[in-house]
């Protein structure tokens, strides 16, 4: 990729909670030598020690007057159009694929089963397995129900607009990322 093709490239990176997504646009990131957008780390960030239990930390955000109001969401979504305008970025979003797709190059869904999710949760936060996948339940009711409040649309409903969408339930991070770049270097 020329210094040029990537000035303005924009990538989402996109799908349910626990689907890696974030993990995988870090990387993605790093090896295309863009810069980092992760909205989600917007919402954590409102919860006391989100980094040892983000799974939790996701939902407990949501039970919060800032996390729940619609003023703190529509600001962190004009806050990702308009990095998403200057390009040169990987922007990991729960509504990226809706509010950024049109500005951006790449539209990557992950889709990736609730039961592996679940373990991947379970294993990064150090949580039983069963604790794990009920906290991903729950976030994906509300973040479903309450975006449809706000947005009127399914969230889950932008993996038809995805450009890739790609299940990622048995490759490893590596092997996820490799797929990505071949599916961009195929369009290019």
């Amino acid at each position: 990729m020329t210094k040029t093709s990537k000035k303005k490239l924009t990538i989402v990176i996109s799908g349910p909670p626990g689907s890696g997504s974030t993990t995988i646009a870090k990387k993605l990131a790093k090896k295309l030598k863009l810069k980092l957008f992760v909205a989600g780390k917007l919402h954590k960030q409102l919860v006391k020690g989100w980094k040892k239990k983000e799974a939790k930390a996701a939902l407990d955000a949501w039970k919060t007057d800032i996390g729940s109001s619609y003023k703190t969401h529509k600001k962190r979504d004009e806050l990702q159009v308009k990095i998403a305008k200057k390009g040169n970025v990987v922007i990991c979003s729960k509504l990226g694929i809706h509010f950024v797709g049109n500005l951006s190059k790449y539209k990557i869904w992950l889709d990736v089963p609730l039961k592996v999710r679940a373990k991947r949760a379970a294993g990064r936060d150090n949580i039983p397995l069963k604790e794990a996948e009920e906290e991903i339940r729950q976030r994906e009711k509300i973040e479903r129900r309450e975006w449809k409040k706000m947005y009127g649309f399914d969230s889950f409903n932008q993996k038809k607009y995805a450009d890739f969408v790609l299940d990622s339930s048995k490759l490893s991070e590596e092997e996820t990322v490799d797929r990505v770049l071949q599916f961009i270097k195929s369009k290019n």
